[in-house]
């Protein structure tokens, strides 16, 4: 089982880089206003379309931005590779394990989830300020992680049959069946992938650290299947990857395109397997 989730409890004391966060995909100025109201002190903000997310790019709704400006994101941020990073949002969000995975594949080897959410954080102690801290900028040179990530062309490859990836699909039943499709043009999911609405895997508004969890995940998806995780925009798959390595699956990939940079050029299906 590899370590990807932590409490505050077990960091409190400890030094440590913050990253905040916080979003909201129905309004996205909300995420930097709430860091401005008050963020656990020396934290920095990363912001979902702004900086985990290239918006100009046509490959999905929330592409991946390019290696380069990832690269100058980590340096402004005043990261090196083995840091002690703590990514928050407000708990039990997509936001900071999409985050988390960026910094995996760049190669951060201790970089984790906060599970407790900043309203949790700041409950239990945790020193809050308004400053905008300003990093001391580093040279870090990602080393990054090419077999945790999926391309679309090595999605069309397991598609057709041409690796042994199980495609699981993290949005909600009725999206993965077709019957509805509230943002994207086209409804469906990519041929051949099975569902687990990561929703599921939630407990009290926070990741179920539980073994029910696993069991929920291994009843879709054996536990040793490698797995390509994917959502609409790439963004609700990050907390499915965290969870499936949480629970001990090796092999794991994340689809950043996901869905919505699927149907630009591909087919979908509506089968329920």
């Amino acid at each position: 089982m590899a370590e990807v989730f932590v409490t505050g409890e077990s960091v409190h004391g400890q030094h440590v880089k913050w990253i905040d966060t916080r979003f909201s995909l129905q309004d996205i100025q909300k995420g930097r206003k709430d860091f401005e109201a008050g963020h656990i002190s020396g934290a920095i903000y990363w912001d979902l379309e702004g900086d985990l997310s290239d918006l100009t790019k046509p490959s999905g709704r929330h592409p991946l931005p390019d290696r380069k400006d990832l690269t100058e994101l980590f340096r402004r941020s005043g990261l090196m590779l083995d840091d002690h990073i703590i990514v928050y949002d407000d708990g039990g969000s997509p936001f900071a394990a999409r985050a988390w995975w960026i910094l995996q594949y760049a190669g951060f080897t201790k970089a984790f989830i906060c599970l407790d959410g900043f309203a949790a954080l700041a409950g239990a102690g945790f020193s809050v300020d308004q400053e905008s801290p300003m990093p001391n900028r580093t040279d870090v040179e990602p080393k990054w992680q090419e077999d945790i990530f999926a391309s679309k062309d090595f999605v069309k490859a397991t598609v057709a049959g041409q690796t042994a990836y199980t495609l699981l699909d993290a949005r909600s039943a009725a999206r993965y069946r077709g019957e509805m499709e509230p943002i994207d043009p086209v409804a469906g999911h990519i041929p051949g992938a099975l569902n687990f609405d990561w929703e599921k895997l939630k407990h009290k508004g926070t990741f179920n650290m539980q073994s029910d969890a696993k069991d929920q995940l291994t009843a879709v998806a054996g536990a040793d299947q490698p797995v390509i995780a994917y959502c609409g925009s790439g963004v609700t798959a990050a907390p499915l990857y965290a969870m499936l390595k949480h629970n001990g699956y090796q092999d794991v990939r994340l689809y950043v395109g996901s869905y919505s940079d699927w149907i630009t050029t591909e087919t979908v299906d509506k089968e329920v397997k």
